[in-house]
């Protein structure tokens, strides 16, 4: 996360905490026509076995953060606020949340280049203190969680079975699947994700007004 997005991320933190969820992390994109703030959330940890967040939640918690947004007012001028569960290719932000995943594969863009690298895919070894190593061509890779400006989980979809193991010559390895290679359901994929949308006007005066 940026700084920008750190500091709005702790401002809101306590927030979501208290409709029980959790603030996974915040992107904040400026532009010229008006940024976007973009928040992640998610169940706790201790009951993702039994839940999940649903469009409901996301709908919710952009009601209580756009109403908090509007008197802390953390944002100068238009931006869009968009509330998102992560989705099975999640963000990770912080050391923490790689822990959580150490097995894992990682998709991390960095924000300062390491032995010419500036992104990286690798699986997650392990995690010690904010110092994240990953296996990456075979070779161990370390990096600084602060160096860390973007990085995303890399589902197996075959493992979960939303798309074919290949043989050697990429077809279909499933018994009697070798005559066809069609792509597996993009439903559940980046993009089916619940997402609550919000337009706001920081700062922007109402007709009543």
């Amino acid at each position: 996360m940026t700084d920008k997005a750190d500091d709005i991320a702790a401002l809101l933190a306590p927030t979501v905490s208290s409709m029980g969820l959790e603030l996974l992390g915040i992107e904040y994109l400026p532009a010229a026509g008006g940024a976007t703030l973009r928040l992640y959330i998610d169940v706790p940890q201790a009951e993702s076995e039994v839940r999940a967040v649903g469009i409901e939640d996301c709908e919710a918690v952009s009601r209580e953060v756009s109403a908090q947004l509007d008197v802390e007012d953390p944002v100068a001028g238009n931006y869009t606020l968009e509330v998102s569960s992560p989705g099975l290719d999640r963000p990770l932000f912080g050391a923490a949340q790689f822990a959580r995943f150490v097995g894992e594969t990682a998709k991390v863009a960095l924000k300062l280049p390491q032995d010419g690298r500036r992104r990286l895919q690798g699986r997650i070894l392990r995690v010690e203190g904010t110092h994240i190593a990953f296996e990456v061509d075979g070779a161990e890779f370390g990096v600084d969680a602060a160096n860390v400006d973007k990085a995303r989980l890399v589902p197996d979809w075959v493992a979960l079975g939303l798309a074919p193991a290949q043989d050697k010559s990429g077809r279909d390895a499933r018994p009697g699947k070798q005559k066809s290679n069609r792509k597996a359901d993009a439903a559940g994929k980046p993009g089916a994700v619940e997402r609550h949308s919000t337009n706001k006007a920081a700062g922007k005066p109402s007709d009543a007004e």
